[in-house]
C-alpha cells in the first residue's frame, strides 16, 4: 500500500480525539474522510502533513515511516480551507514559492510555475495579486502552488467550503480531473456527503474519533453498516432494527399491490418530488422521492407502492 495508518491516537487533555484508527490507501487514488465536526478527520489530516504530533501509532508512506518527520520533509502538500495564499505576491510568485526551498533556479522555477499555472486554466493570471481573484481562481492557485512541487500526496482540507453551490459543482469536477492527470495520491476532508460521492474512490466515515465505516462510495450508499452511516448519508426510512428503505427505491404504481397508502404531504423540489405516505393500517411514515416527469399527485390520493426491504450490513 502507498500510504499506511496504523494505530494511530490522539488526545487532548482527557478528551480521545482519535481511537486506534487504521486505513490503507493506494497510490493514484482519491480518499475522502467524511464525518460530522469534531469526529476527528482533520486530526488525521493534520497527522499526516505532520502538523501534530500523535500519542501513538505509525504512518508510513511509500514504504517509509514518515511518522517522527516534520512537515517540510514529508514531501506532502496540504491545500488548507484558507488557502494559505500570500496576498502580498502575485500569482506566479504564489505558485513558485515551494520551489525556492528546494534549491531551484530562478528561471526553472518560473518555467514550472507557468506550466502548473497552464494546466489549472490561470493563463494570462500570473501578475494578478491575490484580492483581484474569485473564490475559484484562489482555490486554483492554492492547487497549482502544492502540485507545482511534486508531492508525493497532496491532503485538501474541507477545499470547497468558501465556494458558492454552483461553483463548489464546477471546482469538484475540475480537482478531480487535475489531480487525476497528475496521478496524485490525495486525501480530500469534508463533512459534506456530495465531495465524497462526486471525488472519492474510498469514503472513511468517520465518528467521535473512530472509523465507521471504509468502503466504495456505493458500498456505503447501498450497504450501510451501521445506524450512524445510514442516518448521515442519504435519507432513508427505517422500518425496524435492521430494516431501511431509501426514498427513491420506493415505487408508485398503478397496479395494486400488497402495500397501499395515503399521500399526507409533498413537496416539489425542482427535478424530483418528494412525497410522504402513511402506510395503510400502520402506523409508518414513508418518504418517497419521484422525478418530476410533469404528472404530479396530490395529497389525499391513496396509491399502491412496490418496494424490498434493505438490511444494515453489519
Amino acid at each position: 500500500m502507498f500510504l499506511e495508518v496504523k494505530n494511530l491516537n490522539k488526545t487532548y487533555g482527557e478528551k480521545e480525539v482519535l481511537k486506534d484508527v487504521n486505513f490503507s490507501l493506494d497510490e493514484g487514488n482519491i480518499l475522502c474522510i467524511l464525518g460530522p465536526s469534531g469526529c476527528g478527520k482533520t486530526t488525521i489530516l493534520n497527522s499526516i502533513g505532520g502538523f501534530i504530533k500523535n500519542n501513538s501509532g505509525k504512518i508510513f508512506l511509500n514504504g517509509e515511516d514518515i511518522s517522527s518527520l516534520n512537515p517540510e520533509d514529508r514531501n506532502i502538500s496540504t491545500v488548507f480551507q484558507s488557502y494559505g495564499l500570500f496576498t502580498n505576491k502575485n500569482v506566479l510568485e504564489n505558485v513558485a514559492y515551494g520551489l525556492k526551498f528546494r534549491n531551484v533556479k530562478k528561471q526553472d522555477r518560473i518555467n514550472k510555475s507557468l506550466e502548473i499555472l497552464k494546466i489549472v486554466g490561470l493563463e494570462g493570471y500570473e501578475y494578478r495579486k491575490v484580492h483581484e481573484l474569485s473564490g475559484g481562481q484562489r482555490q486554483r492557485v492554492a492547487l497549482a502552488r502544492s502540485l507545482v512541487i511534486s508531492p508525493r500526496l497532496i491532503l485538501l482540507d474541507e477545499p470547497f467550503s468558501n465556494l458558492d453551490k454552483n461553483l463548489r459543482i464546477t471546482m469538484r469536477n475540475e480537482i478531480k480531473k487535475l489531480v487525476k492527470y497528475f496521478k496524485m495520491t490525495t486525501i480530500l476532508v469534508t463533512h459534506d456527503q456530495e465531495d465524497a460521492f462526486t471525488m472519492a474512490d474510498r469514503v472513511i466515515l468517520m465518528n467521535e474519533g473512530k472509523i465507521i465505516q471504509n468502503s466504495t462510495v456505493t458500498e456505503l450508499y447501498n450497504s450501510p453498516n451501521s445506524e450512524f452511516s445510514l442516518s448521515f448519508i442519504g435519507n432513508s426510512n427505517k422500518l425496524d432494527n435492521d430494516n431501511f428503505i431509501r426514498p427513491e427505491k420506493i415505487k408508485i404504481v398503478d397496479y395494486k399491490t400488497d402495500n397501499f397508502a395515503e399521500i399526507i404531504s409533498k413537496q416539489f423540489r425542482g427535478s424530483f418530488i418528494e412525497y410522504q405516505l402513511k402506510l395503510n393500517n400502520k402506523s409508518n411514515i414513508l418518504k418517497v422521492i419521484e422525478l418530476n416527469t410533469g404528472k404530479e399527485k396530490n395529497i389525499g390520493d391513496n396509491v399502491y407502492i412496490e418496494y424490498e426491504l434493505q438490511k444494515l450490513s453489519n
